[in-house]
Formats: C-alpha cells, sequence, structure tokens
C-alpha cells in the first residue's frame, strides 16, 4: 500500500475515533484518582518462557507488587512467560498456568503464591495494608540470580537491556555505560524518528549528511552499522531505519562493540545503536496515530496486535505508518515515506518463535544549508537561495526478513536462535558546489548514485544459569556468522564552472534532465564479505555486592570479489568488568574493552593495510533515587585507537593508507526517572575531548552539550486531563573544516521545544512547538560547500486514538 492509500484510508478511520471519543463523551481516565488496588489498572508486560522464580521477580519488578511464597513451592518450575498490557491478575495467572500454584492478594501491593490444595492454618498480617487475611505464613522470594529478566521499562527510565550482552541483564549490574530510550520518552517527545531521540543522549552527536543519510557519533567516532534486536546490521541503517511507531525502545551502547559482531568497517570505536523491535502480543493493541506539521507534513500509522487462538499461543502484529510532506524550509521537495511490518508468535510451555517481515521506502530531501563565500559563518550564502534543485533527494528501499527462537533444555540450560536477511538498494541525485571562497563564484556539480546490497545475520547461542556456592554463573556460548554483499554499484557526475551564488541565481534543473551530459563511472561488480565469531561470556555473581562480566570473542573477518584479492584477517578480543555494590542503590564500576577491524580498501602496494585496533577503560557509578524510580549515571572513558584509515585515491581502482591514530576522552552524566508523582525528568551532560595523534585539530567535535526534559500530568482534579512537557538543548562551539585546508567557527546552539497534551478515556492530542526561540540553528558538522542549517519556529500537533 502507498503512503496516499494508506493516508486515505487511515484518515477517516481516525477522524471517526476522534468524533466518537468526543460525542460519547467517554469517562476521562483520569476522571478518578489512581488507586493503589491490584486489581486496579494495567501494566505492560514482555515476560518470555524461564524458570518460575526468575518470572516471578520480573513481574515484581515492573508492576511494583511485592510477591511472597515458599522457596519450596516454586523450586524447579517454569513458567510459560505473559506479554501485552494485562492487568496484574492476569499476568500472575498467566505466569502460574501449568504450575499447579495459585495466588491471593492480601494487600494493596502485595500478593501470596501458594499451593491450590494448601489449607490455611494461621494468619499472616501485611506490612503494607495492616489487613490480616487468611494465608499461611510464607517468606519472600529466596534470593535468584535471574538469568530471565525481561526488557521493561518505567516511565523515563529503562531497567534492563539485552542488546548489551544478548542476555536479559539490570543495568545496574553491568560494568558499562547503557542508555535507554524508552517508549514514555519518545511520546514525550512527540518524536516520530530514531534521529530524534538519539541526538539527545550523552556522548552522541547527530551529523547531517549531504545527499544521503544522517549520521550518528558517539564517543567522537562513527556509529557504524548499528544492531536490530542485537542483530548486527551488514551495512548502515539510518535512513531506512523503521519509525518510531514500529520500535519498542532504542539502546545505545557505549565502546567498541566488536565483541557483539557488529561488522561495521567505519572506525565506529565510540559505541553503537540497537533498535529493538515491537513484538507480537496476546493481549489486544488497537491504535491509530496521526500528526501534522508545516515542514513535517502528514503521518499517519496503525499498531494491531493480538491473539489468533483461545489460548492465546499465538500472536500477530502488524504495524503500517506513512508520511507526506510538501517542502522544506528552503524549498526542496519534502520527504516520502512507506512502512509495513508484519509479525507472528507463537510460545508454547518451552519454547519460542517470532517470524516477521518488514518493508521501509523513504524519500528524503537533501537537507536545508549553504555554503561558506568567505572565511566565516558571517558570509554564507543567503538561506532564502534555493542550492540547486528542488528534487535533490536521495531514497532507500529495505526488505527484511527475521526470526527469533529460544527453546528450553531442561532447567538450566537454554537454546536461542536468531537470524535475518536484508537486502537495500538506494540512489540519489543532487547538486553540490565546490570551490566556494572565491568572492561568491563556485562550480556546481551535478551527481547520481545507485548501489544494492544484501546481508543476512545468524545468532546461536547456548546459555545456562548455575550455581557454586557463593557464586552464580549466566554462561554464554555462541557461534555467529554474517555475510554482505555489497552490490553492483555506479557514479556518474557533471561540473559546471562560473556559477554565481547571489539572490539572483536561477533554480538549478533537476540533475535527472542533464542525464545525456554526465559522465559516467563504469559500473562497479559487488564483493563479498564474511565475518564469523565464536565467544565465551561469564556474568558471574558474588554475592550480593560484586559482579564480573567477562567475554571473549574470536572474530574472523573476510573479503572476496570486488577489485581486491581475498582478504581474511582474525583476531581474539575481550571485554572484563567489574561492579561492586556497596549498598543495594549503588553501583560502581571499571571495564576494559578491545575493538578490531578490517577495512576492504588495500593499500598502494595492493596489501592489505593493517587492521585498526582500540581499547578503552571506562569508570562510573550508577545510583538509584526515589525508591528506584530514577537513576543517576556518571561515566568517564578513554578510548585510544592505533590508527585511522585515509581514502587515498576516490577513482577505482581504490586505495588507502594508514591514518592518523586518536585518543577520545571525556565524563558523561545522566538521570532520567520520576522526582514526584507526575513528573518525569531526562537530562544529560557530556564533556568530551578528541585529540588526534598527528596533531591536528578535530572538527565537529564541541567540547560541552547538555540536554534536559520534563515531562508533567497534572495530579488535581481539575485539571488531571492535562499533560505539559518542554526541555533545551545546548552545546559549545565546534569547528567546520574548509575543503581547501584549515577550520571555521561554529557558535554554541541552544534549542529549546514545549508541547501540551490533553488525555482522553481512549484518545490523547499533543500540541508542540520546536525550536521556540525561533533561532538559526547550525548542525555540529559543516564543510566549506555544505553549512546545514535549520531555521525558524514550527509547530507540531500529533494525536492517538486507542479502539
Amino acid at each position: 500500500m502507498t503512503p496516499r492509500r494508506a493516508a486515505r484510508w487511515l484518515r477517516p478511520a481516525l477522524l471517526a475515533c476522534l468524533a466518537w471519543g468526543v460525542v460519547a463523551g467517554c469517562p476521562d481516565r483520569a476522571d478518578a484518582a489512581p488507586s493503589l488496588s491490584l486489581r486496579d489498572g494495567k501494566t505492560r508486560f514482555s515476560i518470555p518462557p524461564q524458570p518460575l522464580s526468575s518470572a516471578l521477580m520480573a513481574l515484581g519488578r515492573q508492576a511494583d507488587v511485592q510477591i511472597l511464597t515458599s522457596s519450596t513451592a516454586i523450586a524447579g518450575r517454569r513458567s510459560t512467560g505473559t506479554t501485552g498490557t494485562l492487568k496484574v491478575e492476569a499476568a500472575l495467572a498467566h505466569l502460574l498456568k501449568g504450575t499447579g500454584l495459585d495466588y491471593e492478594v492480601i494487600g494493596r501491593r502485595t500478593v501470596v503464591v501458594r499451593q491450590r490444595d494448601f489449607t490455611p492454618a494461621i494468619s499472616y498480617e501485611s506490612r503494607l495494608s495492616g489487613t490480616k487475611p487468611s494465608v499461611p505464613i510464607v517468606s519472600t522470594l529466596d534470593a535468584v540470580q535471574v538469568s530471565g529478566l525481561v526488557l521493561y521499562d518505567v516511565g523515563f527510565i529503562g531497567k534492563t537491556t539485552r542488546g548489551a550482552t544478548r542476555t536479559d541483564a539490570a543495568l545496574t549490574d553491568l560494568p558499562q555505560s547503557v542508555s535507554i530510550v524508552t517508549r514514555d520518552l519518545m511520546d514525550s517527545r512527540q518524536a516520530f524518528e530514531v534521529a530524534d531521540v538519539v541526538r539527545h543522549v550523552a556522548g552522541v552527536d547527530y551529523v547531517d549528511g549531504f545527499g544521503g543519510p544522517p549520521l550518528f557519533r558517539i564517543r567522537g567516532f562513527s556509529t557504524g552499522n548499528g544492531l536490530t534486536d542485537g542483530m548486527p546490521n551488514g551495512v548502515a541503517r539510518i535512513e531506512d531505519l523503521p519509525p518510531l511507531i514500529g520500535i519498542e525502545r532504542v539502546e545505545v551502547l557505549k565502546g567498541p562493540e566488536t565483541i557483539l559482531g557488529e561488522p561495521s568497517v567505519a572506525d565506529n570505536f565510540g559505541g553503537s545503536v540497537n533498535i529493538v523491535m515491537k513484538r507480537p502480543q496476546a493481549e489486544p493493541v488497537r491504535q491509530l496515530m496521526f500528526s501534522t506539521g508545516r515542514y513535517d507534513g502528514t503521518r499517519l500509522g496503525i499498531d494491531l496486535a493480538g491473539p489468533l487462538d483461545p489460548q492465546g499461543n499465538l500472536s500477530y502484529r502488524l504495524i503500517a505508518a506513512g508520511n507526506r510532506a510538501g517542502r522544506t524550509v528552503q524549498g526542496y521537495h519534502g520527504q516520502r515515506s512507506g512502512y509495513l511490518a508484519p509479525s507472528i508468535a507463537w510460545q508454547g510451555d518451552t519454547t519460542y518463535l517470532l517470524l516477521g517481515l518488514e518493508y521501509i521506502d523513504n524519500r528524503v530531501p537533501v537537507p536545508d544549508h549553504t555554503v561558506l563565500l568567505g572565511p566565516s559563518l558571517a558570509e554564507t550564502s543567503s538561506f532564502n537561495v534555493l542550492l540547486g534543485s528542488p528534487d535533490d533527494h536521495a531514497r532507500f528501499r529495505t526488505r527484511r526478513a527475521f526470526y527469533m527462537a529460544e527453546q528450553a533444555l531442561g532447567e538450566r540450560w537454554s537454546l536461542r536462535s536468531r537470524g535475518q536477511y536484508v537486502s537495500q538498494r538506494s540512489s540519489g541525485q543532487a547538486w553540490a558546489f565546490s570551490d566556494t571562497q572565491r568572492f561568491g563564484l563556485t562550480e556546481a556539480v551535478a551527481s547520481t548514485y545507485r548501489y544494492a546490497d544484501a546481508f543476512y545475520t545468524l545468532q546461536n547461542e547456548l546459555a545456562a544459569s548455575f550455581d557454586q556456592g557463593p557464586l552464580v554463573h549466566d554462561v554464554l556460548l555462541g557461534v555467529d556468522y554474517a555475510r554482505t554483499h555489497t552490490g553492483d554499484s555506479a557514479e556518474s557526475g557533471m561540473r559546471t564552472t562560473g556559477a554565481t551564488i547571489n539572490a539572483e541565481l536561477q533554480l538549478l534543473p533537476s540533475v535527472t534532465s542533464q542525464d545525456a551530459k554526465l559522465m559516467r563511472t563504469r559500473p562497479l561488480g559487488g564483493a563479498w564479505s564474511s565475518n564469523t565469531g565464536i565467544f565465551v561470556q561469564d556474568q558471574l555473581s558474588i554475592g550480593e555486592s560484586w559482579n564480573v562480566l567477562a567475554t571473549v570473542r574470536h572474530a574472523t573477518y573476510e573479503l572476496t570479489g570486488g577489485q581486491a584479492p581475498t582478504t581474511r584477517k582474525s583476531k581474539w578480543v575481550s571485554r572484563l568488568g567489574v561492579v561492586y555494590k556497596p549498598a543495594p542503590d549503588l553501583s560502581l564500576y571499571a571495564s576494559s574493552n578491545t575493538g578490531f577491524q578490517v577495512d576492504a580498501l588495500l593499500g598502494e602496494d595492493g596489501r592489505p593495510l593493517p587492521p585498526s585496533v582500540s581499547r578503552q577503560i571506562e569508570v562510573g557509578t550508577k545510583l538509584d533515587l526515589f525508591d528506584q524510580r530514577a537513576r543517576l549515571s556518571a561515566a568517564w572513558y578513554r578510548i585510544r585507537l592505533d590508527h585511522g584509515i585515509n581514502r587515498v585515491s576516490p577513482e577505482p581502482p581504490h586505495f588507502a593508507v594508514p591514518g592518523p591514530g586518536q585518543t577520545n576522552s571525556g565524563v558523561e552524566v545522566e538521570f532520567q526517572g520520576q522526582i514526584m508523582p507526575g513528573l518525569d525528568i531526562s537530562a544529560s551532560y557530556t564533556g568530551a575531548r578528541v585529540r588526534n595523534h598527528d596533531g591536528s585539530l578535530p572538527y565537529g567535535a564541541p567540547r560541552h552539550q547538555w540536554n534536559a526534559w520534563a515531562s508533567y500530568r497534572f495530579q488535581g482534579s481539575a485539571l488531571q486531563s492535562w499533560g505539559v512537557a518542554g526541555g533545551a538543548f545546548a552545546r559549545s562551539r565546534t569547528r567546520g573544516r574548509v575543503e581547501s585546508g584549515g577550520y571555521f567557527d561554529i557558535p554554541g546552539q541552544l534549542s529549546a521545544e514545549a508541547n501540551l497534551t490533553w488525555y482522553g478515556n481512549a484518545w490523547s492530542v499533543t500540541l508542540g512547538m520546536k525550536n521556540l526561540f525561533a533561532r538559526t540553528l547550525y548542525a555540529v558538522n559543516a564543510e566549506s560547500s555544505f553549512v546545514p542549517v535549520r531555521e525558524g519556529r514550527t509547530f507540531l500537533l500529533s494525536a492517538t486514538c486507542d479502539f
């Protein structure tokens, strides 16, 4: 279905749903004060099959419920798990299905799990409610090392991660900085794209691309290809990333991620972005989403999920979305996008299987920008002048098929397998300018490109959890295989000399209209690259105060075909980290991590270049505050890269030479969570330093960045249907690069935004304002021929409807 047809179908459905909400006069969700009763309200759960002890602990953490039981009652029992937005009683019933156990509510937030045929002999007094129901004397859950924790978020704070270690682990037990962008934080920011939320994470720089996708830098290095559901992407996924309606959360992993099999060849030693997709669930979901804004255009999306059989073992998810925008601020033809993602899952007593498809079609205009006509930003071309043609754009089309499977092997072992096949096609056309500092004279360059690739990844792991006295081991043994085919590519270009950039500049024709004049390069055949990894990991708990994470991986890279002979490199990489907890809510950690990359280009002598090797040292702390509803994290890091890669020949056959090494260091501070009822805060600070070993100056690298966002839902009865949110992002000055050599200053920036939300019974409406003070905003990166600019104040209206 095309975005236009989707819009025609979704718009009347959305308007009908909104009209029904008004005419029917549905009671507001906030009409009654929030109740602490266990039997009121729903919570989002996603608990896979696992031992019953860890399943109950996961449910207790997610629902903020105290679960009491006897250790002998749950010993050796497994749970089939539960997923969806459920009442706590329903989630408990799912967890206890087939175990022979039952539960009883004994207080406002307290539950007892016991044998069904148990006859109470003595009463128990709840510490929370003071009631004395007739239930047996029980004890709190015995201390258990939870190897089956699930990914769950509470407001703005993420509690666990799977992307960092491939196992469900609490963030406080990890000797690594991991930033989580939760679903609630995405919605509060009125965000629709991954770039809208990742750019505000500590240590991350958002970099605009000319004629191509924007990029991210983490701790001064490129993010590389990133991961989807923990599976490394063979080729970069930025503009072909799904819209946020299809994403459950975004994880930003800090530090080299070679240990996870990230096969990028782009100096991605600072970290990676892991996208966690929404999954099928038995609890029904029926949601429509709509937004409209002057330059963002119109967005429509639908999210459907639910059971396919009476027992709820078979479930599905279907997500579809489209976007159509008119023109950018400067006048480039706007964005067009379409997204479709169906998936189906089956969950048995000991087996979980998920199959899914994904299709993405994005057309992205060239970013609004100016060019430098002198030594400083004071002498840029006018922003009112459209550089190039209104049709300058890039297009990305991606098809993805994937599966996830997990099989329990007894009480301690489980087998996990994941895989995906992705094919991508991209193309673009644009006018660019060079030699711009000649009294307003420049050369206009028309270029087109097309590119195709395909890749697949396979991950197979054997996981186990076992005790050795005071030691508890979570062991992972795995084998990975990834293969990427860089398919046919072709470029063409034309140079026009003597063009003048001024207010009288006429629009250049579409690049496609100049097709006969373009100088074409010969299409390049594709090459195959393979990445194989064998790894062993042990997450070791020593009592209640110590955690150790040790991982070793043998990584092998092989390149065949294309312009170069077969290249094969391999290396052992390792990770070691220690966490010490002087108190239950405080973690102190230190870690060392190795990065390793091989470049596909050869040196001038035709021989492979030596692999690039990096090492990161990191120390930090994580402190839970406000009854574990918020967390303060701080980290210091240093990443040292032995050498980079400099491409010397831009035309085939390409060759490269080793580039200068680099040492990046810095401090990152983050705070997320709820500090009082209704008030959630997300804030961060980054202080970074980039040093090139050859003495050259870094560019596009601000020393300081700040971010603050607050969301408040009014608690009083008169205003409890309303919520407000707002925040600001700021950074210090940075440098841009002049093509002919040298640098120019880019001033520090401050951008603010705010929104107002009305919450109905089945729907909500948000009116937001971006760039609140209407400032001229420059991107963090710039070159003399490409200075990205964001100018003006914009408004955005969005709505969601549950039907």
